[in-house]
């Protein structure tokens, strides 16, 4: 049974460390008190075996308290563990002096607090054990002084016999410092007969670390007897060993009460210093690349602030086609780029300067010492140079580049918190300017990202409420003049609002992620829409899809594609998936497999927005194409533009040469049309059949197909 008690003046926290406390091992017990005198009345008649105090209360703050526990009949060897803030320095100095054992900062890390709480038992009930063992070995000791030498001899044997099972090191020293006792774990650390150090200066046969102050003690513990001192300290055995001891050293009263010798007890604590370290180092590195983390950032950006007291520099570093690459390659070589990317940012930074990551795909470098904003642009410019050389992955070469958003100290401002803020918002301004860029924050970003933000969380809500809805509109056989297939259209059905317009919004959903789970209900929903209406008997028709970049670059879109099939049961050649220029050219290679993949599942691959991208004959011909969709631009200046005129024939050139079919959108108007049926455009879709409409809406018009009859 451990009892624990615990002081502060809030509720809140009493609460939260009682439960800590009681979750450390089975049998505690807690007594939680909201004041310091009233913790000491209590202590009077009770003999906790562990304290937790908050620093800051009312009456005595954290040092006073504990100096009072010290100096009570109950406190005295205790352990104490004083909650203080992170940059309360001067207050942990105050409170180890007035004899705490240990510190938290605040804000508390349970783990950290469960793990200090535990091995401080653990260490109270040895040092009580070794207490009971030393105040026997001082009864008997002033019991045997009154007796003949002889008994006093044989009783001091043993006493060192019994002191010899202790596991920690004992002694006993005289004023000058020498040895009047060592118990065998002493000997056996120091490599030494017992009896050979004897009378020997014990400090110069341990070497300490706190080898001055531990003289200091020994010197106030005679001049001025106090219970006991406690703290610290490393030491090096005869074979150069390290070891770290909690030392305790306690004075040794003869029968009338002077001070006689000094009864030292180390305890090796090095195994617990591992331990904490360990966790430490956890809770402030990144797992995987083994940097600094947000939280140990934080720290330094506070440290930059308040003790260096210098300009410096937080550059946002955003990894610009990283979720493509993980997504095409899997999260295994997804992990092996962004330790390649975290090997560069170190080399770019220098040993003053501090890289971390901070999310997935983020990093932040803390450049210190500038001398102007010109040191940043030159630094940034730098890293991004080294991330825009190719990367090796699985023996694939790949690009990915980087977006810098960067905020100054102290133009920007002087707190932690809103300089992250900023550079991050300057980042995003980056992305806005195109990518493979930086940006300097600067007042004005603030007008556009709280919209964002909320967008963004808005949009997020949406996909789970299922705020997403599908529109259709019908695509026209020119030829025969009846409806051959529908094209999807994603439409937000946003409450008091209405439907909002994609383009609002799928830009947002491609740059946070988001594009990769609505694609796929998309994908599955349109699928499921044409099998309803097959199921109802009306005539089967091709259904149109759109793919984004970022889902084309998906390594699993082939099955994606091949699972919605086989969920569905709808016939692979009924599907026809629109993928634009751009994300067809993103990567030759990795294009051509995808879309042969497609292709022996049997569904349609056409190009959506044809002519105004990054059009080519080269890729016209090998990608296995079904479909060239003409963008709107040249059909809205159709038979008033002799340029786009000749760009629309030039096109249906090539689509008839080439065996591939001609689709034309945005057709508005009886001209368009009648000019597209004589250049031989196999088909068409516009307002001038019909506006995209809900899925109801749209069977009405397969169960009356002649009202679209041309």
């Amino acid at each position: 049974m451990a009892l624990v008690l615990i002081v502060d003046d809030r509720s809140t926290n009493r609460n939260i460390f009682s439960r800590l406390a009681l979750s450390i091992e089975e049998g505690i017990t807690v007594k939680a008190l909201s004041r310091p005198v009233e913790a000491l009345t209590w202590l009077e008649s009770n003999d906790p075996d562990l304290i937790v105090t908050d620093y800051r209360m009312p009456e005595l703050d954290g040092a006073a308290f504990t100096q009072h526990v010290r100096n009570s009949i109950n406190g005295t060897d205790v352990p104490i563990i004083v909650i203080t803030a992170y940059d309360d320095r001067t207050f942990r100095l105050r409170a180890l002096e007035a004899g705490a054992t240990d510190f938290i900062s605040s804000p508390v890390d349970h783990c950290e607090f469960v793990t200090r709480a535990r091995n401080l038992l653990k260490l109270s009930r040895h040092q009580r054990y070794i207490k009971d063992r030393a105040i026997l070995l001082e009864q008997e000791l002033r019991r045997k002084e009154r007796s003949h030498e002889e008994l006093i001899r044989s009783s001091q044997e043993a006493l060192a016999q019994v002191i010899d099972t202790i596991p920690a090191m004992v002694s006993a020293t005289d004023r000058e410092g020498r040895a009047i006792f060592v118990n065998a774990h002493y000997a056996s650390f120091a490599d030494a007969d017992p009896t050979s150090l004897l009378g020997q200066k014990l400090a110069d046969v341990l070497i300490s670390n706190k080898r001055d102050y531990a003289d200091k003690v020994d010197q106030a513990l005679f001049e001025k007897p106090r219970a006991q001192v406690a703290f610290e300290e490393d030491l090096v055995d005869q074979s150069g060993t390290r070891r770290m001891f909690l030392t305790t050293k306690t004075p040794m009263r003869d029968t009338s009460g002077s001070v006689t010798s000094i009864l030292t007890t180390s305890i090796d604590i090095t195994e617990r210093k591992q331990a904490e370290a360990v966790l430490r180092h956890i809770a402030y590195h990144d797992p995987l690349t083994d940097l600094p983390n947000r939280r140990m950032l934080h720290e330094r950006v506070q440290f930059e602030l308040t003790v260096r007291k210098e300009p410096f520099a937080l550059h946002l570093v955003d990894l610009d086609r990283f979720k493509s690459v993980n997504d095409a390659f899997g999260h295994s070589s997804g992990d092996r780029l962004l330790l390649q990317v975290t090997s560069r940012l170190i080399e770019a930074a220098t040993e003053k300067n501090m890289v971390a990551r901070i999310s997935g795909d983020e990093f932040i470098i803390l450049q210190s010492s500038i001398d102007g904003s010109h040191s940043a642009e030159a630094f940034a410019q730098d890293v991004i140079a080294r991330l825009s050389t190719p990367f090796i992955i699985d023996g694939h070469e790949i690009v990915i580049g980087c977006t810098i958003g960067i905020a100054l100290c102290p133009n920007d401002d002087a707190d932690a918190e809103k300089l992250l803020k900023f550079a991050d918002l300057a980042m995003y301004r980056a992305k806005a300017a195109g990518r493979n860029t930086f940006r300097f924050y600067s007042p004005e970003m603030n007008a556009t990202a709280q919209p964002n933000l909320i967008l963004e969380t808005d949009l997020r809500k949406a996909v789970s409420r299922e705020q997403l809805v599908l529109h259709y509109q019908p695509q026209i056989d020119l030829r025969t003049g009846q409806m051959v297939g529908a094209e999807a259209l994603l439409r937000w059905s946003k409450p008091g609002v209405g439907l909002v317009s994609p383009a609002v919004f799928l830009p947002l959903a491609e740059e946070s992620g988001l594009i990769v789970e609505i694609g796929a209900w998309v994908l599955g929903e349109a699928c499921s829409q044409a099998m309803v209406w097959r199921e109802r008997g009306l005539p089967p028709m091709r259904i149109a899809v759109n793919l984004s970049p970022v889902q084309f670059l998906r390594q699993d879109l082939v099955q994606l594609v091949a699972d919605t099939l086989a969920k569905t049961g709808l016939e692979p050649d009924q599907l026809e998936l629109e993928l634009t220029e751009s994300s067809l050219l993103d990567d030759i290679g990795r294009t051509t497999e995808t879309l042969n993949r497609l292709k022996k599942l049997g569904v349609k691959v056409s190009v959506d927005d044809f002519g105004i991208g990054y059009s080519s004959l080269t890729y016209v011909k090998n990608f296995p194409v079904d479909r060239l969709k003409i963008d709107r631009s040249f059909i809205s200046s159709l038979t008033t533009n002799s340029r786009d005129d000749a760009i629309v024939r030039a096109i249906s050139g090539l689509a008839g040469s080439l065996g591939v079919k001609m689709i034309a959108e945005g057709v508005e108007t009886p001209q368009q049309l009648e000019w597209l049926k004589a250049i031989g455009c196999h088909e068409a879709q516009g307002y001038l059949f019909s506006r995209p409409v809900p899925a109801k809406d749209f069977e009405d018009l397969l169960k009356a197909p002649g009202i679209l009859t041309i």
